[in-house]
């Protein structure tokens, strides 16, 4: 499974939360985090991988044999939504990845006053118009957990 979306949106927040339940503080990644998880009686390798503009060229190198990817957006950062949509447009175009899942995690929802709802991001990312792959959105926070479990069920569930 990967872990991918831009910097600064969450996912190495959401990568430790799924896998120790804790919040922790983290840093930008430079390169990748890599864990083992064990959810619903699966076990997942999980690469998270460096958002930053020079490091997303690299995912595509990491494709092979994923069968699942969460794309982390920050639902606060309006002015980069349209970068967001057409990283997940690449992705989604991959010939690499037409069996792949998709989750999309709308993350952190927990700043109610500032994000985009879950239909908002729909909408500005033309997620209606990705066909190539199984996909779905869900409200997570990273911060508090919100989402993560529903998200991760869904991925168990079409990774059987």
């Amino acid at each position: 499974m990967l872990i991918l979306g831009l910097d600064s949106a969450g996912k190495t927040t959401i990568l430790y939360r799924i896998a120790s339940g804790e919040t922790i503080m983290t840093v930008p990644t430079i390169g990748f985090n890599l864990e083992e998880l064990e959810y619903n009686q699966m076990k997942f390798k999980v690469w998270d991988l460096g958002g930053q503009e020079n490091l997303r060229p690299y995912w595509r190198c990491y494709y092979s044999g994923t069968n699942a990817i969460i794309f982390v957006v920050d639902s606060c950062d309006r002015e980069r939504i349209e970068v967001a949509s057409k990283e997940l447009e690449i992705i989604s175009g991959d010939n690499n990845l037409q069996k792949t899942v998709i989750a999309i995690f709308a993350n952190k929802q927990d700043d109610k006053k500032h994000c985009m709802s879950v239909e908002e991001i729909t909408e500005k990312m033309k997620l209606s118009e990705i066909q190539n792959v199984t996909w779905s959105i869900f409200e997570t926070s990273g911060v508090t957990g919100e989402g993560l479990k529903e998200g991760m069920e869904w991925i168990a569930s079409h990774c059987k």
